[in-house]
């Protein structure tokens, strides 16, 4: 069920999301979670996609924040803000509202979301593009307990990586790393087969990709060695290479779903290792909410940063 509402309130928006459900014959709230997506008109669409399908695991309010450009002073004036309500089947499992601020009102978003929030839910803020130099200091950043960013999304990611290390604060997290966790798995348990002290280490990936150079900086933290960084055709992360007295560990994906392990004194094995879809990432990220210690210590390459992050 879709409602269109113009040049309206927030509090007329929360109308006609209890006559929605009322409609559909649900009228009990069963969200977990308030999601705000802070985005454009070019990447919408995909972004509320993914968001409805990660809502499947997670049934949440998505509030779909998106800042018109101003073409006149006129324009400038005429401050307003348009809705678009969605519940039942054109919201995933949960309830998604789109809204579109016009003029002034686009300055003060925070205003606008604050009444639309769950009451007594967490909330998590997601930047597809352009977020903000601080998140954590974001009007809207403020209000969320996990606030997710994408490092992928910038003409100069490296550059955002330094950027997020200088204003990290708990809560903070970014997909760049989310797509490392099937990586940092498959090299926990690698290592624990192997049993050997990494004495070297490489990673291999396409040039300027943020989470390679993540894994290389968890790497030289949680090893304390210092990490190569090789750069290849890609596509992104296509090999990790550790060495040890006994030979040398290597999960190699050079392309495609599968990756093959190699380990010391042990035959080759083929193991899953896909890119993830952003729907995936997302849902990833909302089965906690508390402050990821490990992201801290990635983006720093120091482990005291663990401690840091916990105070």
């Amino acid at each position: 069920m879709k409602i269109d509402l113009t040049d309206t309130t927030a509090s007329k928006i929360n109308k006609a999301l209890v006559e929605g459900r009322r409609a559909i014959g649900t009228p009990a709230v069963g969200m977990v979670l308030t999601m705000v997506i802070v985005t454009d008109e070019e990447n919408a669409y995909d972004s509320i996609k993914a968001a409805e399908e990660a809502s499947h695991e997670h049934p949440s309010r998505t509030l779909v924040v998106i800042k018109r450009h101003v073409r006149t002073p006129r324009d400038r004036t005429n401050s307003h803000l348009d809705a678009d309500v969605r519940v039942g089947a054109d919201a995933g499992t949960g309830e998604t509202v789109v809204l579109r601020l016009y003029g002034e009102v686009s300055e003060h978003a925070d205003s606008v979301v604050l009444p639309l929030l769950l009451p007594d839910a967490p909330v998590v803020v997601w930047w597809p593009v352009d977020a903000p130099e601080v998140p954590a200091k974001d009007p809207l950043g403020a209000l969320a307990q996990r606030r997710i960013t994408d490092m992928y999304a910038v003409e100069t990611p490296l550059a955002a990586l330094e950027a997020r290390a200088a204003s990290y604060a708990p809560g903070d997290t970014d997909l760049a790393w989310t797509r490392l966790t099937p990586w940092r798995s498959m090299l926990a348990a690698a290592l624990d087969q192997a049993r050997s002290k990494v004495t070297s280490a490489a990673v291999e990936s396409e040039a300027e990709n943020p989470s390679a150079e993540l894994l290389a900086r968890w790497l030289e933290a949680r090893l304390q060695v210092p990490v190569e960084r090789v750069v290849t055709a890609g596509p992104v992360v296509t090999a990790v290479r550790l060495g040890t007295k006994g030979g040398e560990i290597v999960i190699d994906r050079p392309e495609g779903p599968l990756a093959t392990l190699s380990l010391p004194g042990q035959p080759s094995r083929t193991l899953a290792l896909k890119v993830r879809s952003t729907s995936e990432l997302i849902a990833e990220e909302l089965r906690r909410l508390d402050a990821d210690e490990m992201y801290a210590v990635a983006l720093s390459g120091d482990d005291s940063a663990r401690e840091e992050s916990r105070a």
